[in-house]
């Protein structure tokens, strides 16, 4: 699909894990542009917040109870969108988590529900949506990383998951935009490292409070590639210098990437010990927060 898309002040547009970091720079960004939003995350208590938030400066928005993890509960925000605006016209798979530990200490429970959030979520979201964006045209956006890309060690788990968000929505694409020739944009959007409260909502099996390494990039600058990518198709963007440098030696110097990564097993580590090692695998700890705990 080449042509534009419509306008985001004409648009519907929903955003799973919109309650934190990126998903909820993504939904003020589009409230500020006119969008119609359609806000689903497992907090009801902090989505509700959100909703009323948006809602006072004058938004189109509703919010949605969900965990992506359950196919039933993500064609109930399809079906909130369909009843209250009439129809889907993007649809952005954000919500997602991680774990930080070496892979031989994660357990296989939470690995799996790793992957239910990262990997699976994201499937439900674009199979429920893919025939709403059919009726009319739409853009599909799922969110990965640079780590679709290349791993990350003390984040394995995550970088296995996010590598089988890239295969499943570029084989997605073929199908969809290529082989059906249907009116849907397909968008992987890969972004460096990002100030958001992802560390703080990880699952730690390290000595360590987790953290992100920098540079960070701001979460609006992810969410204006999202939204970008919901007006013009684009096949994928990365976001981020680091993420096309980091990518861009994956692949031509492997074996030099990977005596580099060793680099980031202490950059990833805080001074502190773990404050909540339990994270949000399980159940929301969403606070509202776009940014991470160090800044503004």
């Amino acid at each position: 699909m080449s042509s534009p898309l419509k306008p985001l002040n004409r648009q519907v547009l929903v955003i799973t894990g919109a309650t934190s970091g990126i998903g909820l720079a993504t939904a003020h960004d589009a409230a500020r542009q006119g969008a119609c939003l359609v806000l689903a995350a497992r907090g009801g208590d902090v989505l509700d917040a959100v909703v009323s938030g948006l809602h006072a400066k004058g938004a189109q928005v509703i919010g949605v109870v969900a965990d992506v993890s359950q196919r039933a509960d993500v064609e109930a925000i399809a079906q909130a969108a369909v009843g209250r605006f009439g129809r889907i016209d993007s649809w952005v798979n954000n919500a997602g988590s991680t774990i930080y530990g070496r892979l031989d200490e994660v357990s296989e429970d939470d690995s799996r529900r790793l992957f239910d959030i990262n990997f699976w979520g994201m499937v439900h979201g674009s199979l429920v949506a893919l025939p709403h964006l059919k009726r009319q045209g739409g853009a599909l956006i799922n969110v990965g990383s640079e780590a679709s890309e290349l791993a990350i060690p003390l984040q394995g788990m995550y970088s296995a998951s996010k590598h089988a968000v890239k295969g499943f929505t570029d084989a997605l694409r073929i199908e969809v935009e290529q082989v059906d020739q249907a009116p849907v944009s397909i968008t992987l959007i890969e972004p460096t490292a990002v100030d958001t409260p992802l560390p703080q909502h990880a699952r730690n099996y390290m000595e360590r409070e987790p953290k992100l390494p920098s540079p960070q990039i701001d979460p609006h600058q992810v969410a204006a590639a999202i939204l970008h990518a919901a007006v013009m198709p684009m096949r994928s963007v990365r976001v981020g210098l680091m993420a096309g440098i980091d990518t861009a030696v994956e692949k031509l110097l492997p074996g030099l990437a990977d005596r580099v990564s060793v680099m980031q097993v202490p950059r990833q580590q805080a001074d502190g010990p773990p404050r909540n090692p339990e994270g949000s695998l399980y159940r929301s700890r969403a606070d509202g927060r776009i940014y991470g705990p160090g800044s503004a």
